[in-house]
């Protein structure tokens, strides 16, 4: 009777340490899972958020080139006008230079509306929010064409990049053949009343690995002279 009792108690102790060791090798393949999951989650965040990164720079950068290719000059202008109607104006330094000029690329929403094709549009820098510290890349399109201020036209504001460290524009000079950081077609130099024929956009960032990066593209303007329009 004693040693089947002590065999009984020796198959029980046996069994338990068995149960011991199950759940130990159970826990750490829970554990195991459970990191590879989390990496694979980590991973696809991190990959996403590039992705969502690279994808805000690749629209914002086509609908810079976008904007600056339709730009135009109309010769229906009074040259003493404070404020005119159709120019290109490029400004050096800063986080964003200011650059405002006319363009031919609006698209009217709504059926009826009073709008054209014609359009005033503006990139210039402005504060995040929510980081003070965090500059963006912002985007400025009137409704209209006015020989008002051009702060006092109602218009549309929308954030192109956003966190940017630095974006500069360079102006092709066709008759220097040469690159220059400003442009003013209002001024009474050889800039007066013409456009760029190129304009070199670059765009500095930091990436995931906070890495500074430039992404640079260029526009060709289409209309260099100012446009003629005859009424009889």
């Amino acid at each position: 009777m004693r040693a089947a009792r002590t065999a009984r108690r020796r198959q029980a102790g046996m069994t338990l340490i068995e149960i011991l060791i199950a759940v130990a090798i159970l826990a750490l393949m829970m554990t195991l899972a459970w990191k590879t999951t989390r990496n694979t989650f980590d991973a696809k965040t991190h990959y996403e958020a590039i992705e969502d990164r690279n994808h805000e720079l690749r629209v914002a950068m086509a609908r810079v080139v976008s904007d600056i290719e339709a730009a135009y000059l109309s010769g229906n202008e009074d040259p003493n006008a404070t404020d005119r109607r159709t120019l290109f104006v490029g400004k050096s330094g800063g986080v964003v230079p200011e650059l405002r000029f006319s363009s031919l690329g609006h698209t009217p929403l709504w059926a009826d509306a009073n709008e054209s094709e014609q359009t005033l549009i503006s990139y210039s820098a402005l504060s995040d929010r929510k980081d003070s510290g965090k500059t963006n890349w912002v985007r400025r399109e009137s409704r209209r064409l006015s020989n008002k201020s051009w702060k006092q036209e109602p218009a549309d504001t929308d954030i192109l990049v956003h966190d940017v460290e630095k974006v500069t524009f360079d102006y092709w000079n066709w008759e220097k053949q040469e690159w220059q950081d400003h442009w003013d077609s209002t001024a009474s130099d050889a800039e007066r009343n013409h456009l760029p024929i190129r304009v070199r956009i670059t765009v500095t960032f930091r990436n995931a690995r906070d890495e500074e990066v430039k992404l640079t593209t260029q526009a060709r303007i289409r209309l260099q002279e100012p446009l003629l329009f005859f009424t009889n």
